[in-house]
């Protein structure tokens, strides 16, 4: 039921693009003419090349300026770049994985998610087994981001076969207050959030709510891989909607709404709740771009960028790396 099985992603371990530079000149009134008005006029991504085979990625721009990725499969998997175009394969983030993942059916993880704070680099992530609920998000921490120098912390937060949510895809969000929120979920009652203790990294003790913020409460429960930010007054909530995983078969789409508050509730454009199927499309599939989502946002030195994957369907449906740039000039996110 659930987004999972990456056993079924073979080709991810044997959740770049067009130069922004140039963009950056662009005028704004031009920048709207790429708003898309259908799901036939969002953009391609941007060129990538080099180790690009890669599922639900997350990216971080080091103080060298290098870029780090990770993405979903084996002890997670890892990519570099030194110009955000070319990347290359390197080792897991984990040279010996966890022992307590396989409490979770797997030897495994998915859907990483990396920043920095306080000085080190931080990595959220996911153990659990295809269509299961029973599933755990890890946290581990590094001084380098690179792969083999990260500690495992152990378990943040859990589900069981029992439990009405899935604790997989977790996203750390930190307010301008400092406070730390992680959000995380994936069909069942939808996207959940709780409140983390920033000298742990863990649940805070004095907040043990867990908040909705996403929901499909009628129809298909596809709703999964949260990742939240703040912009101009407002959090927004990107998440996944529908199928991912299925090749070319696969029917993921990127969509967002904004909220004042941290918690929610979060709306789409036109005033529907996302706790009531409510969504605003950012990427959806177009031509060979099947299925864009499993994706996260990252400020980059010439502005935002959404970074996900898609199934290339002039490749029979193998997941690739997509990266574009958004423009929030509408108050709302515009891939281009």
């Amino acid at each position: 039921m659930s987004r999972t099985s990456r056993t079924t992603r073979t080709t991810r371990t044997p959740r770049s693009r067009r130069r922004a530079t140039a963009l950056l000149t662009v005028p704004a009134a031009v920048l709207l003419a790429l708003v898309p008005s259908t799901a036939s006029a969002y953009p391609n991504p941007g060129t990538v090349t080099g180790s690009v085979v890669v599922h639900d990625p997350t990216m971080i721009r080091d103080s060298s300026g290098r870029y780090l990725l990770y993405a979903t499969g084996g002890g997670l998997s890892y990519r570099t770049s030194t110009d955000r175009t070319a990347f290359s394969a390197g080792s897991d983030a984990f040279t010996s994985r966890p022992g307590w993942w396989s409490n979770y059916g797997t030897t495994e993880a998915w859907a990483p998610d990396i920043s920095y704070h306080g000085g080190k680099y931080l990595m959220y992530y996911a153990v659990s087994t295809f269509g299961s609920n029973k599933s755990a998000i890890g946290l581990a921490g590094s001084s380098t981001g690179l792969p083999g120098s990260w500690s495992d912390y152990g378990t943040v937060y859990t589900s069981t076969t029992s439990s009405d949510y899935n604790a997989i895809d977790p996203n750390l969000f930190v307010d301008d207050d400092g406070k730390w929120w992680l959000s995380f979920g994936s069909w069942w009652t939808g996207l959940k959030m709780i409140q983390i203790d920033p000298s742990s990294g863990k649940q805070l003790s004095s907040n043990t709510t867990r908040y909705s913020i996403a929901s499909r409460p009628t129809g298909t429960k596809a709703v999964e891989a949260p990742y939240i930010v703040k912009r101009n007054g407002y959090y927004y909530l990107f998440a996944s909607y529908d199928t991912c995983c299925a090749g070319t078969s696969s029917t993921y789409k990127v969509k967002v709404g904004r909220a004042t508050s941290v918690t929610g509730p979060y709306y789409d454009k036109s005033g529907v709740a996302m706790t009531n199927n409510g969504g605003t499309a950012v990427l959806e599939s177009h031509g060979s771009i099947i299925g864009p989502g499993g994706q996260s946002i990252m400020n980059d030195v010439d502005g935002d960028l959404i970074v996900y994957h898609y199934y290339d369907g002039n490749d029979n449906g193998t997941p690739k790396l997509g990266i574009n740039l958004l423009n929030w000039s509408t108050g709302w996110p515009v891939a281009y």
